[in-house]
């Protein structure tokens, strides 16, 4: 709104959309805290949320309008850019193993690295996507390597030793595309920009553990309505982020069922049992009632049992053991004897299960709201990892004039932003078209598919290649690849000149017959007085070109086959090999796409990286291929 000032670049709007609620918060980075400046809440009207994912856009969308007018008429600031995090039982962990044999007595580098790494998220990807019926468009959320191996030696860190051959293990998190749109589109329904986003698990670890703890095997366990996000971390980093299906709507659901309410009337009788007084409620038969605390808590025994070990189970499936100490965050970690049941389950000292809140203020503090509360610890979270720069990612850039959606934290390079963002490695690539192969009076004639048209990226309007660094404020821009079209063509276009008799796999055939890959071709001699010189001299021409390869780059649009002139010709090395390139007809010079289909790689089924290299430099796809260069175009 116009009377209310611009939101400027340091205030921090945070908003965690919850199956119940929105709540928002508003703040700066003081120092090394967070300062809150104001924080607001509402709940749904109606079932707009369904375990932790949006299901109805409009309704949700009017909520946040709601929080957010709110928020600006008390701050007087009106807000366009938020960060929010993303949750939902759709989440899916990958494990994904890859390897890199390195050259003999090389540092290793930081790109090799980010090399082996990708590759392994891509192997990831590609389990998932072999395992699910339908090939999904995915979001890469973030990966977290769990081992380095050097030689079949784990490592901590590869970064300047060498070796033969190096190894990467990582957890990778995809969410399917739906989910990452359907938030983004409540977003823009209620006029708002996403500055940045990431994962709820890793966003209430943020608040509720600080990095200096994280040496230690913890684990963050943050208990909504709808879904129970979890987080572990050990040796200083975030190791793995699951979800239960399971979590405070089942508790709800219970007394609904026990007492013959409503859903809000349940709600109201779980957030006010207190152990030695009775709750009063009315039915749905407008009856009045009342419930002991005693009685309450015998009817959601066996629901909240089934939260704890479903929470345990997560726990170690993610950990791989009981961690040294875990912490309960979120609405449904204030249900009594729900940490008793969780320590039980994972067979922890008591001690050791503890409800998240009293951390936060070694990362956040405000002068007049109360922030103990583990109901705030992912809104908490959100904002703390953008203000105190816990996620890279918590700035935008853009992605052809609109904000790229950016999701894991760390470095993030242009390839990255690519794959976040829905693109495969087809997109970034293309292929030639498929060439048609023919016999022609005994010698083999190759003609060449459309030659595809490179892939444009550029940041900053300049060009860049896939590995460059990202940085905030930057403005990418891609065009994908297009490939070309296969090559077609008919006896005639082939032969254009030729009228006598023509045999295709032994059978006549008429000048508009499409010709396939593998046909044999033989024309035939007629009567001399029936022919002519004239055509004599057509058939030998036909000879003639039968024994001329076809230069890559003919198009369907010019003559079948033609001499390629000897100017221009190149001799370069691909892979390791000699390879001689005829000049182009057109006289244009070699592009690095022009080598794609020399390469040997399956362009139709590209799976994980590829690496574009000119003498020992990555290069983009445009880069104009001299004599004598040293190239590398393989598998990453």
């Amino acid at each position: 709104m116009s009377e209310y000032k611009a939101q400027e670049n340091d205030l921090i709007y945070a908003l965690d959309i919850g199956t119940r609620s929105v709540i928002g918060m508003v703040g700066q980075t003081d120092g090394d805290r967070f300062k809150v400046l104001d924080v607001e809440a509402a709940e749904h009207k109606k079932r707009a949320m369904i375990d932790g994912q949006i299901d109805n856009i409009r309704q949700v969308a009017e909520v946040v309008r709601q929080v957010t007018q709110r928020l600006e008429e008390r701050l007087n600031v009106s807000l366009e850019r938020v960060c929010v995090a993303a949750a939902g039982r759709a989440l899916q962990t990958k494990a994904g193993t890859f390897s890199l044999s390195l050259p003999e007595n090389n540092v290793i580098t930081v790109e090799q690295v980010s090399q082996l790494e990708t590759g392994a998220v891509s192997a990831a990807e590609e389990t998932l996507q072999t395992e699910d019926d339908e090939r999904r468009r995915l979001f890469l959320v973030g990966y977290t390597v769990t081992q380095y191996r050097l030689d079949h030696y784990p490592m901590v860190t590869l970064l300047d030793h060498s070796g033969i051959e190096v190894e990467a293990d990582v957890v990778a998190t995809f969410l399917p595309g739906e989910v990452v749109e359907s938030l983004y589109a409540v977003m823009r329904t209620a006029g708002l920009q996403v500055s940045s986003m990431t994962l709820e698990p890793i966003a209430a670890m943020n608040a509720a553990i600080p990095a200096e703890l994280r040496l230690l095997n913890l684990a963050l366990v943050d208990i909504g309505a709808g879904t129970t996000d979890i987080a572990v971390c050990r040796d200083g980093s975030i190791t793995g982020y699951t979800m239960a299906t399971i979590a405070g709507d089942e508790i709800t659901e219970a007394l609904m069922r026990a007492f013959l309410i409503d859903f809000q009337t349940a709600e109201e009788v779980k957030r006010t049992l207190r152990e030695g007084e009775s709750v009063r409620y009315t039915d749905i038969m407008g009856l009045e009632n009342e419930v002991s605390y005693e009685s309450a808590m015998a009817v959601i025994d066996e629901p909240m049992d089934k939260l704890a070990t479903a929470i345990a189970e997560q726990v170690l499936e993610t950990n791989g053991a009981a961690p040294s100490a875990l912490f309960l965050a979120g609405g449904g970690s204030k249900l009594n004897g729900l940490k008793e049941k969780v320590s039980e389950k994972l067979n922890m000292d008591e001690k050791r299960v503890a409800i998240a809140g009293n951390n936060f203020a070694k990362s956040v503090y405000a002068d007049r709201i109360k922030l103990d509360d583990p109901e705030y610890a992912t809104p908490l979270g959100i904002a703390v990892s953008a203000g105190l720069g816990l996620l890279n990612d918590s700035y935008v850039v853009l992605l052809n004039g609109k904000p790229a959606k950016l999701f894991r934290s760390g470095v993030l390079t242009l390839r990255d932003i690519l794959l976040m963002n829905g693109y495969t490695y087809s997109d970034i690539l293309g292929r030639n078209g498929k060439s048609l192969a023919v016999t022609l009076n005994g010698r083999r004639i190759i003609l060449r598919g459309e030659p595809s048209v490179p892939a444009a990226l550029t940041v900053n309007e300049q060009e860049a290649a896939l590995s460059a660094i990202v940085h905030a404020g930057d403005s990418v821009s891609f065009v994908p690849a297009r490939s070309g079209a296969d090559a077609q063509r008919t006896l005639g276009e082939l032969l254009p000149e030729f009228t006598g008799r023509v045999l295709v796999n032994n059978q006549d055939a008429s000048p508009d017959t499409v010709l396939h890959s593998g046909d044999v071709i033989l024309t035939l001699e007629h009567a001399a007085e029936s022919r002519g010189d004239d055509q004599a001299a057509a058939e030998s021409r036909a000879d003639d070109q039968a024994a001329v390869r076809v230069a890559p780059g003919l198009t369907d649009d010019q003559d079948a086959v033609r001499v390629m002139p000897s100017s221009g010709a190149i001799e370069v090395e691909l892979n390791g090999e000699p390879l001689s390139l005829p000049g182009k007809g057109n006289g244009l010079p070699y592009y690095m796409m022009d080598l794609l289909q020399f390469s040997g790689l399956d362009l139709d089924h590209l799976d994980r990286p590829v690496r574009l290299e000119v003498n020992g430099e990555e290069c983009g796809f445009r880069y104009v291929i001299k004599p004598r260069d040293r190239v590398m175009i393989c598998y990453a």
